[in-house]
């Protein structure tokens, strides 16, 4: 099956897993979803992930994070730039989202970074996704 937005793919199965209350969820493996995974680590909404090898495919196991009340890590994703209408912004351009409360990730020349990272090293590119 082909697929025209494996990014809005990542973030609706995140975004479905986490209302079903599951603790983890499998997605295909790309090199753009494992470090979206890794930034989302990082930033701390999501427990962890890893590589699971197989056949016929690779995947990615995305283990999810809650509170002690149950509540998810993540209030909301929204996806900035689609493939129909791309948003690219420039260093200066990126905004803090929610005052810093939430995260934009951006893929920029030197890879995928937080908007901080972006804006701290002054490198523009495109604004993927909003995380808060």
């Amino acid at each position: 099956m082909s697929m025209t937005d494996p990014i809005a793919d990542l973030l609706t199965r995140i975004r479905n897993a986490l209302l079903a209350k599951h603790d983890r969820l499998d997605v295909p493996k790309s090199k753009l979803k494992v470090e979206l995974c890794r930034l989302l680590k990082e930033q701390g909404y999501i427990e962890d992930y890893e590589v699971v090898e197989g056949k016929p495919s690779d995947l990615v196991r995305v283990y999810l994070r809650y509170s002690d009340a149950g509540q998810p890590a993540i209030r909301r994703m929204a996806r900035v730039s689609k493939p129909g209408r791309r948003v690219y912004r420039g260093a200066g351009d990126i905004k803090p989202v929610l005052g810093g409360l939430g995260v934009s990730l951006v893929s920029t020349s030197k890879g995928l970074m937080t908007d901080e990272e972006a804006r701290e090293q002054r490198i523009g590119g495109e604004v993927l996704c909003e995380i808060w």
